[in-house]
This record gives structure tokens, C-alpha cells and sequence, in this order.
């Protein structure tokens, strides 16, 4: 009767922001998959209340959570970790599963420990690239690491902790197979300026340039802008010469508009996996702050900012950081591949291989299986 009762509690997923609450969507479906019949609590959203999750608190909750903001919001945030750590511990759940969300889900993590309860973290922290002391932490409160990048498993076995490398959760939004039966147009270019403000403010008048040199060259090229959610199309049009042939689509489908490029001028962020795992060419570029770039310098020890370059180990797409971020590096960069089929070929061929690397779909249910075969283990 008693291991009847220890079966069925329930497991705690811990999700901040909506990123987070599609990562945990996508876990609790993985654990339908694998045949486990648990009902899910904790920290989610909308995604994960829509595949039957039974929510305490609201992912939104946490959404402010960040390095600079954090102490503007001290007591809402410590009143909400008290009545985390009272449900917590009125639940006694048979697993907390960490969803990305580091500065918050640390502070879960410790809550567990102290409990008794045993932890996963799925969408580990870049703990790689700055903050490394934070790895000892996720091997003394972590059972399990599910890593989403193919370089984190070594890194984090090296250091101690245990850690499983489970593929990258892009693989199961991008619809590969039907991108790849697409052929790109030879004279399109796409611009993906970013997503916040000051990123296109910063980055889209450059690469306005960029394409209006290139224009010039070759009258023949169009171009395509993907325009990120909230993104005001009027704005955008401001940072672009007005004789420039720009098509500026919506981001529903911009797997599409992406692979239908024949390259992409972009600013570094996810965005730049997801190209490098559609196949489309891509030169990177960005710009921060004096400051903020200072003290990245001090904190973040990494030898490339993109993630294609990190996974390769290599440099297999252009990277343009700070003062290096002009016009004319871009049309360096990009022209050749508008040229030169052989240089096309060979960075094709690259991006290729990284998405060998990346692995299968599935990530979520891979993630899902190992927890759950350890906790089987535990007698959970």
C-alpha cells in the first residue's frame, strides 16, 4: 500500500518564463510517451496547463528574475520562494525537474536538497561559458543533468557531475523534412535583425548597409527581413534604405523564409542554431555596449559567441563582434557565397555535419526516459 502511495506522487516541474513553459509542454509529453502515469505540479504556464498540468504558481512569476532586476523585486521574490518551499514540502513531490531559469531554480534546487527530494536540471545553464563555479553546485544538488548541447556532457563529467546529453529541443519545432525538400532562391537574402529594440536600433542599420551594398553590385538580389513577435513593421522600415527591395514577413513562418534565403545576415542569438540546423549560411553580428562588452570580457570565457561555432569547436560561420561589425566586413563575409559555389558548398557542408551532431528529434522524451529510469532506481 505504502509503495502504491510513494508511486503516485506527483513530480514537481520547475519552469520560469515562457521559454521554460515550452521546454516543460514538451518534457510532459515526453513523459506521456515513455507510459508514465504521474500527474505534474509546480511552476509552469500556458503550454504545460494545456497538456494537463496542475499549476501552484505561474511561470510568468519568475519572469523578472534576472541579474540586474533581481534586487528591484526582492520581496515578491522571497515571498514567493517561501510558498514554494511550503508546498514543496506539503506535496513532497517524487522529483523536482529544473527547467532552465538558473538564478530562480538554484534557489529549487536547495529546497529539494534540503527536503530530500531528488533534482534534474533539463535546459542546463551555460555554466561553460561564465560563472563556472556554479557547476560544483549542480553536481552536489543535481542527481542528473540533461544536456541539450553535444560539448556540455564532457564539460560537466569533467567537473564531477553526472550529466546526460539528450539533443537539442530545435530539432522537434524546425520541420526539417519539409525544409529540406526546398530548394533556396540563388538571389535572396535574409536579414534577422533580433528581437529587442535596441538590438535592431543597433544591428539593422548596419545590415541595411550591408544589403544596399550589395544591391548595388547585383540589382537582381532580393531581400527578405523576418520580423520578430511585437515587432512594429513601421519601425523596421525606418532603419532600412528606402530603395532597398525588402519583403518583411511575420515570424509564424520564419523556418521558411529562412531556408528559401540562399544566405542570412543575423544577430547572434538562438536564431543562429536554428539556421545553422535549417542549412542556410549565416553571417553573425552584434553589438553591446562599451561596458557590457568589458565586463563580458572579464566574466565569460568562451572562444566563439555563436553556438554553430561552439558546437563545431570551429569556426564554420563568420562572427562579427563590436568594432568588426560594419558594413563592409558583412559584404566581405556574405559575397562569396554569392560567388563562389565551392566556398558555398563548403560551409553548407559544415552545417551539415553540425546537424549530425546535434543528434535526433525527441529531446524532450530522451530527457524524460532518464529521469524516469532513475527514479525507478530510487524507488520513486
Amino acid at each position: 500500500m505504502n509503495e502504491q502511495h510513494t508511486a503516485a506522487r506527483p513530480i514537481w516541474i520547475s519552469a520560469g518564463e515562457a521559454s521554460g513553459d515550452m521546454h516543460g509542454a514538451a518534457l510532459m509529453r515526453g513523459f506521456a510517451a515513455a507510459g508514465a502515469r504521474r500527474e505534474f505540479t509546480g511552476m509552469g504556464g500556458p503550454a504545460m496547463l494545456a497538456e494537463g498540468f496542475d499549476a501552484e504558481f505561474g511561470s510568468h512569476e519568475v519572469s523578472l528574475v534576472g541579474f540586474t532586476e533581481v534586487f528591484a523585486h526582492l520581496p515578491r521574490i522571497v515571498g514567493l520562494l517561501g510558498r514554494v518551499y511550503k508546498r514543496l514540502k506539503q506535496v513532497r513531490p517524487a522529483a523536482v525537474v529544473l527547467v532552465d531559469a538558473p538564478d530562480f531554480n538554484f534557489l529549487v534546487a536547495r529546497m529539494a536538497r534540503r527536503l530530500g527530494i531528488p533534482a534534474y536540471y533539463y535546459i542546463s545553464p551555460q555554466v561553460w561559458a561564465w560563472r563556472k563555479g556554479r557547476v560544483n553546485f549542480l553536481r552536489d544538488y543535481v542527481r542528473k543533468v540533461l544536456c541539450i548541447l553535444p560539448f556540455e556532457q564532457e564539460f560537466y563529467r569533467c567537473h564531477g557531475a553526472h550529466a546526460d546529453y539528450v539533443g537539442h529541443p530545435l530539432l522537434d519545432e524546425i520541420p526539417l523534412d519539409r525544409l529540406d525538400a526546398m530548394q533556396p532562391e540563388p538571389k535572396r537574402i535574409g536579414i534577422l535583425p533580433g528581437s529587442r529594440r535596441r538590438e535592431v536600433a543597433t544591428l539593422l542599420p548596419l545590415f541595411g548597409q550591408a544589403a544596399g551594398m550589395l544591391y548595388a553590385r547585383d540589382p537582381e538580389l532580393r531581400f527578405t527581413l523576418v520580423r520578430a513577435p511585437g515587432m512594429d513593421e513601421a519601425l523596421l522600415r525606418k532603419h532600412l534604405p528606402p530603395e532597398l527591395p525588402v519583403e518583411i514577413v511575420g515570424p509564424a513562418e520564419r523556418y521558411l523564409h529562412m531556408r528559401r534565403c540562399r544566405l542570412l545576415l543575423a544577430a547572434s542569438g538562438t536564431v543562429t542554431l536554428e539556421t545553422a540546423l535549417i542549412g542556410t549560411p549565416t553571417v553573425v553580428a552584434y553589438i553591446v555596449s562599451p561596458l557590457t562588452y568589458a565586463l563580458g570580457r572579464m566574466i565569460i570565457d568562451i572562444p566563439f559567441f555563436s553556438l554553430p561555432n561552439l558546437i563545431m569547436g570551429r569556426q564554420v560561420i563568420p562572427e562579427l563582434l563590436q568594432a568588426e561589425a560594419t558594413p563592409e566586413r558583412m559584404v566581405a563575409e556574405a559575397e562569396p557565397w554569392l560567388r563562389d559555389e565551392a566556398a558555398y558548398a563548403a560551409v553548407k557542408a559544415d552545417l551539415a555535419g553540425l546537424r549530425e551532431k546535434c543528434g535526433a528529434p525527441g529531446a524532450a522524451g530522451r530527457a524524460a526516459g532518464i529521469i524516469l529510469e532513475d527514479l525507478r532506481s530510487l524507488g520513486r
